[in-house]
């Protein structure tokens, strides 16, 4: 089975990625990885504000986008997630 398997791997077709394209800032899921819940908005902005995050319509601050969202509590990493891309949007990361 386990030779199964191995040549299934091996069957594959290799993909290649190109030059790597550099994107400015960085994913929303690291920033929310570094945060414990629940949080208070205006603590997320306090330890995270000024953290760049990747958005469909090109690098933003965390604050930027908080200053947007309505809630003031945020009881998981999901409610941020979720009310972040409400702001931003979700899609392909602009690219320099």
């Amino acid at each position: 089975m386990a030779d199964e398997a191995d040549e299934e791997d091996e069957a594959e077709p290799v993909v290649e990625l190109g030059a790597a394209t550099p994107v400015e800032g960085q994913p929303l899921a690291r920033v929310a990885g570094r945060l414990t819940w629940p949080h208070e908005v205006s603590r997320i902005v306090d330890q995270e504000g000024d953290s760049v995050i990747r958005t469909p319509s090109g690098p933003q601050t965390v604050s930027a986008v908080l200053d947007d969202v309505d809630e003031t509590y945020l009881d998981s990493r999901q409610a941020f997630v979720t009310a972040v891309q409400d702001v931003v949007g979700t899609g392909p990361v602009e690219t320099e």
